[in-house]
């Protein structure tokens, strides 16, 4: 047999567990002692308000599963008490309060004993030190006795790197892989990739990918699971150093995803293509899960309401009994007080006597005497009913107690089935998912692959740089190679109607803007000088403002007007070798340009003209950055 065990608290996740019908065939609470409730939610609370009340334990409980060997046949239920026995002996739990269930699980019967740990009469909890060794002498002890053989990975001197926890036996369950089957399949990847990055593609066509947690390198497989990558590669010959070493040259863990990251980026890829196959499911099992939890309910339901109607009963006869005890005991009080008067009148005196009874006193005293006991009768009978309300109302109030304590089982019955309905139905999700999962791999031994690509984290994002990083990588690309900018290929000049492309000679071009350029200059020199006189006298009120204004728009306009004299355009008759080109900018033009646009930026020219500013290109300004983020497009 296979003995697990465990210190642990959270009874009422425990009691849920073994109360599963979904994933048992078969449930059977064989024995329940040390507590008052009969089921196993109520039990197990019971133990932990006693282990909260008396001690300072957390893990209260003590639980053990016994799965026999299938192949040496079942054990008989003396033969589960026998080693329940031993172990109570053993663990020093004997008379402990303990529960027994048994489960049917595939055809497989096995049971589960959960002891309380808490010794009531002592105050304390009971320890429980190398708990697991004494299991496996026990162990031993009961194969030896019964003629039974130790399973596989129970000798003395084991391989412990084959043994599965239950974190692996959780992993088998969502995946559909066993642990085996993991291993060799890395395993068999680790050998024949000859590099880190051919590794890592093989991993991730598997299902993996490689993150970086607690340790430097561990997988992440498409389900969620993490395992440290050298305890999944079986041979005891490759050291975990070489590993790191072989991994370290192309993928260094400060450049791989966390363990959060990777699930993350698993769970995106995993939920479309659960999602999918969810929509094509068979809906049949899910209903008949829900029909028996539906009938089982009902049965709750049933005797819950029984119990109410039962309840109103019971308080309706007891009110039916308290009134008929008052009625009788008013009813005694008046028959007994009828039957004194009726007496005292068959002995009251006449005539003569009545006479004498009168004159002597006699009537009055007897009189004042009948008053006093008709006055201790009434106060008998107020004190013996003051008793009798006193006892109907202890009597309602033992019955509301009881009332309440069956209501609040009730209710907990109530919320331990909703605990099971919402196992059985998340252990059907459970098996669903790994059978559709199974069905996903299509008969390979591997996960679906996740086609990803592992690169280093890359920097954060640049708004300021990212925006003209087109443009200053085709600045350096064709100022490195002397070749012309596409971009200032489209400059063109407008010369009495006709168009001059500015790809010819670079002197032909400096002669006839530089003389056009220069009588104009000159020309708006000689009317700066002219009028400046009169428009510093004129428009006092003005303060200068307005003709700076004027003048400033006649100098843009000018600028804009530039003519140039027809025959000192160039000719080009054949086409001239491809030379870079002057920049605009660096034409003498550029000075009135330069000049407007300083001018614009004055404080009073803010109202002007609404002329746009025109700055260098970027080649001619280099790296200068200024806070205008206009498009250069528009500017030029």
């Amino acid at each position: 047999m296979i003995p697990k065990a465990s210190q642990r608290a959270g009874g009422q996740d425990l009691a849920t567990h073994l109360l599963n019908a979904h994933d048992n065939e078969y449930v059977e609470l064989a024995e329940l002692r040390g507590a008052v409730a009969d089921d196993l939610h109520g039990a197990f609370a019971e133990w932990e308000a006693i282990a909260h009340s008396l001690t300072k334990c957390r893990n209260y409980l003590y639980s053990l599963s016994v799965n026999p060997d299938l192949g040496q046949g079942q054990l008989s239920r003396d033969q589960y008490r026998d080693y329940a026995a031993r172990v109570e002996e053993a663990l020093g739990l004997t008379g402990q309060p303990r529960a027994l269930v048994f489960h049917i699980k595939e055809g497989r019967e096995h049971c589960h004993i959960v002891w309380s740990r808490i010794d009531a009469r002592a105050g304390k909890a009971i320890h429980q030190p190398f708990d697991h060794d004494k299991l496996m002498m026990v162990t031993r002890e009961f194969a030896r006795d019964h003629g039974l053989a130790l399973p596989a990975g129970y000798e003395r001197g084991g391989d412990d790197r084959k043994k599965k926890s239950l974190y692996e036996t959780q992993q088998e369950r969502n995946s559909g892989l066993t642990k085996e089957e993991r291993m060799a399949a890395i395993t068999a990847a680790w050998k024949r990739s000859d590099s880190p990055r051919a590794f890592v593609r093989s991993l991730e066509e598997m299902g993996y990918v490689l993150a970086t947690g607690s340790r430097p390198y561990v997988l992440v497989d498409l389900y969620g699971n993490m395992n440290a990558l050298p305890k999944l590669i079986d041979d005891r010959s490759i050291r975990t150093k070489e590993i790191r070493a072989f991994l370290e040259r192309d993928f260094p863990p400060e450049s791989l995803p966390s363990v959060d990251e990777a699930k993350a980026l698993v769970a995106a890829h995993r939920q479309a293509r659960e999602d999918f196959v969810r929509s094509g499911r068979d809906a049949k099992k899910l209903d008949l899960l829900k029909a028996a939890q539906a009938a089982r309910r009902e049965k709750v339901e049933a005797a819950q309401a029984t119990m109410m109607a039962r309840h109103r009963h019971e308080v309706g006869a007891l009110s039916q009994k308290h009134l008929a005890a008052r009625r009788l005991l008013r009813t005694r009080y008046l028959e007994e007080t009828r039957q004194v008067k009726e007496a005292r009148l068959a002995a009251k005196p006449t005539g003569l006597a009545a006479f004498l009874g009168r004159v002597t006193g006699v009537s009055f005293v007897i009189s004042k005497l009948h008053k006093h006991r008709d006055g201790q009768r009434y106060v008998a009978f107020q004190r013996e009913k003051a008793a009798l309300v006193e006892q109907h109302a202890e009597a309602r109030r033992v019955l509301e107690h009881r009332h309440t304590l069956q209501a609040i089982d009730a209710a907990r019955e109530v919320r331990a089935l909703a605990q099971i309905e919402a196992r059985e139905l998340k252990s059907y999700e459970v098996a669903q998912r790994k059978q559709e999962r199974i069905q996903q791999r299509q008969g390979h031994e591997h996960m679906p692959s996740l086609n990803l690509a592992l690169k280093p984290k890359g920097r954060s994002a640049v708004p300021h740089k990212a925006k003209d990083r087109y443009r200053e990588r085709d600045r350096h690309h064709y100022d490195d190679r002397g070749h012309e900018r596409p971009k200032d290929r489209e400059i063109t000049s407008t010369v009495d109607g006709q168009s001059v492309d500015d790809c010819g000679d670079d002197s032909a071009l400096r002669k006839v803007f530089g003389t056009a350029a220069k009588k104009q200059a000159e020309k708006a020199g000689d009317q700066r000088s002219g009028k400046g006189e009169s428009a510093r006298g004129g428009r006092g009120s003005d303060g200068g403002d307005g003709v700076r204004r004027r003048q400033r728009t006649r100098r843009q306009d000018r600028a804009r007007d530039i003519e140039i004299p027809e025959d000192q355009v160039p000719v080009f008759e054949a086409p001239l070798p491809t030379v870079p080109e002057p920049h605009w900018t660096e034409l003498p033009l550029a000075d009135e340009f330069r000049e407007a646009a300083r001018d614009k930026d004055e404080p009073g020219g803010k109202r002007g003209s609404g002329g746009r500013r025109i700055r260098p290109s970027r080649s001619a300004r280099g790296n200068e950055r200024d806070g205008d983020d206009k498009d250069f497009e528009r500017e030029r």
